[in-house]
């Protein structure tokens, strides 16, 4: 008889704070990271994902296996380098086969230095995570398949997590910049926006590139200020409108130097529009409070009813937080919620052109279900430049 096969040793390992350990086949960079893990029901835009600041502080466990078959290409990122601490999916990475692929992910990974783990069982993973909320983790890959397991568990259960933790300083912009870069088109790609009509000012937390891009293709100007920016600095720019962006993070934690900004911002009686933290901002500076979920939202498909119209709209969505709806005050209406589990998902003023969205309108999973919030921001700011004219012509 042939003498059996010895089955290929694991090169990486994925050690839970409870003692729990997934082994698999590593990709990507070497080493070692912490961070909490998180799951995302996406089907597409894992590249998205993984450069989306707003996963900061995360390791992603992919629920859809076939991850890698789109390759990879400088055009789907969101931001200069990937952000999301690692990568956890069911098969190892597929090979690409599409037009727009100019690379594999698993070479991609090892550029950004993010770390990969493969051949795990990412349905028994994701039901942890459901049950128990998102833990913290660490996740090794040593291509000789060496692992200090009790090191690694003490990392795990040593990451004090995102509760009390600002993220929004490390994933901002270092300073000012301008953009005016609008949506992908068929088929030119990416054109710039030559003939804007409204000033924006966005405030940074980790501010995704198709977010600035829909404001650019809404007809917007667009300047973009990190997350420490002042309210005497977003004014001075004179701006029509401010927007808030999404970002990584404790809500709370960020709000300590956003909040003020926002109120002084609100007090100017300018149109405002927030998305994810964004919209926490908005919430606390209206004097809501934000908590912690158990393993919070993310995907490409979640069912979001809209207060207003009565519609349900399929929303992306990436949280960890959310804004407690009980703790809204007199004034301030929910606009939106989430079906899958009543929380929270959008918010305005009674009163002003303020409002805000916990989900992503960029990333269009609908597709386009929630792209008309950048509209009605355009049209709030274009509604104020008209008592604005009209009193120039009187005063004439």
């Amino acid at each position: 008889m042939p003498a059996a096969q010895e089955s290929p040793r694991p090169t990486a390992c994925l050690v839970l704070a409870d003692g729990t350990i997934f082994y698999g086949f590593g990709f990507g960079a070497t080493g070692e990271t912490v961070a909490e893990l998180c799951f995302n029901t996406a089907m597409t835009g894992y590249q998205e994902i993984m450069t989306d600041p707003s996963y900061a502080g995360q390791i992603v466990t992919f629920t859809f296996p076939h991850i890698g078959n789109t390759g990879v290409t400088d055009e789907d990122e969101e931001a200069q380098q990937a952000v999301a601490a690692g990568m956890v999916v069911k098969w190892d990475p597929t090979e690409p086969s599409n037009w727009r692929a100019t690379g594999e992910l698993t070479a991609w990974m090892t550029r950004q230095g993010r770390i990969g783990i493969g051949g795990l069982d990412t349905r028994r993973l994701t039901r942890a995570i459901r049950q128990q909320g998102a833990p913290h983790v660490a996740l090794a890959h040593d291509p000789d398949g060496n692992f200090d397991l009790d090191s690694l568990l003490a990392k795990a259960r040593g990451w004090k997590g995102l509760v009390g933790l600002d993220l929004a300083k490390d994933v901002t912009c270092a300073q000012s910049y301008h953009w005016n870069e609008m949506r992908w088109a068929w088929p030119q790609g990416y054109q710039p926006q030559t003939a804007p009509v409204h000033k924006v000012v966005a405030i940074d937390f980790g501010a995704k590139r198709n977010i600035l891009r829909c404001l650019a293709s809404a007809g917007c100007d667009v300047t973009v200020l990190p997350a420490t920016a002042t309210a005497e600095e977003v004014l001075a720019l004179n701006p029509d409108g401010v927007f808030l962006s999404n970002g990584p993070g404790d809500p709370a934690a960020t709000g300590d130097y956003a909040v003020p900004m926002i109120k002084q911002v609100l007090d100017a009686d300018l149109p405002v529009f927030g998305i994810c933290l964004g919209h926490q901002m908005l919430a606390l500076a209206l004097g809501a409070r934000t908590i912690k979920m158990n393993h919070g939202h993310h995907g490409a498909n979640h069912p979001v009813k809209n207060h207003d119209t009565g519609k349900v709209e399929i929303t992306s969505m990436n949280h960890g937080f959310t804004v407690d709806s009980q703790t809204l005050p007199a004034g301030v209406v929910e606009t939106h919620v989430s079906l899958f589990d009543g929380s929270n998902c959008g918010i305005r003023l009674a009163d002003r052109p303020v409002f805000s969205v916990q989900y992503h309108p960029e990333a269009s999973p609908g597709p386009q279900d929630s792209y008309y919030l950048f509209e009605r921001f355009a049209d709030a700011m274009a509604a104020r430049k008209v008592p604005a004219q009209s009193a120039c012509v009187n005063d004439y």
